[in-house]
């Protein structure tokens, strides 16, 4: 009996202490995401956030607000539950957090959001216009016209801002494949990105940024300019992320 018990005990201290690592390394992932939003030019000042997700535990990692992106450091992240409130850490959540606690409860497969005000997404942003597929840039990267999610009513701005924002973006994709469209544009205030890992979702800032300012251009030279033709756009998206995609190269067989 006193066998099985310290055997139970060192199970118990086994599985804490591969948690503790786990979210150690996230706490590592999240900061290093912030700090390079400030490095890929995608911030100005502190307006924006990186956050992750630790499905396991069903908490999330993100940054706290206000601090500059070049003094962040890992023990700085601060970790909230689903519902936002903080679970560890002494500083105070991004003030988005409630909106990146919305998508996580309703985009399964998310474990990384970028929030930024990176300018020329945001210009489709404040102009309140989608984004739409002008070339095979675009096309790889993304699968069609990057939504445009509402502009929120005066009472949900008055009730939660965050939280609506957050809502009016799950509201957006109704019938729509997150992990197919990592980006959305908010009407009249900023763009969110999202992926599977924290880099990843900032890596789909960044393309979508480019992707915007190539579209701002194109539009300079054509106003009237409409998306490129489906069967382009659809043999771009397919031959890099499609189940017979051809990009990159081919994983090695796992060993047996």
């Amino acid at each position: 009996m006193r066998q099985t018990r310290a055997c139970l005990r060192r199970v118990v201290a086994q599985h804490s202490r591969h948690k503790y690592l786990k979210m150690k390394e996230l706490r590592k992932s999240v900061c290093a995401a912030n700090r390079d939003l400030e490095r890929l030019g995608l911030v100005t000042l502190t307006w924006g956030n990186v956050s992750g997700y630790d499905p396991e535990r069903k908490l999330i990692v993100i940054k706290p607000s206000g601090v500059p992106y070049a003094s962040l450091t890992p023990e700085q992240m601060v970790i909230v539950d689903l519902d936002g409130k903080v679970v560890e850490g002494e500083l105070r959540p991004s003030s988005d957090t409630p909106t990146h606690a919305t998508l996580y409860r309703n985009f399964s497969g998310l474990r990384g959001i970028v929030h930024t005000h990176s300018p020329k997404a945001t210009a489709f942003c404040q102009a309140a216009r989608a984004l739409p597929c002008f070339g095979t840039t675009h096309a790889d990267h993304f699968h069609g016209t990057v939504p445009l999610a509402r502009a929120l009513t005066p009472q949900e701005v008055e009730e939660d801002y965050e939280g609506h924002t957050g809502n009016v973006i799950v509201e957006r994709f109704r019938g729509l494949d997150p992990l197919a469209m990592p980006a959305v544009l908010v009407a009249h205030h900023a763009p969110f990105t999202w992926g599977p890992s924290p880099r990843k979702a900032l890596e789909n800032a960044v393309a979508l940024e480019a992707v915007a300012a190539m579209a701002l251009d194109a539009l300079r030279l054509d106003p009237a300019l409409g998306p490129m033709p489906a069967h382009i756009s659809e043999k771009h998206y397919q031959r890099k992320h499609g189940p017979g995609a051809t990009y990159g190269q081919a994983r090695e067989p796992q060993a047996s």
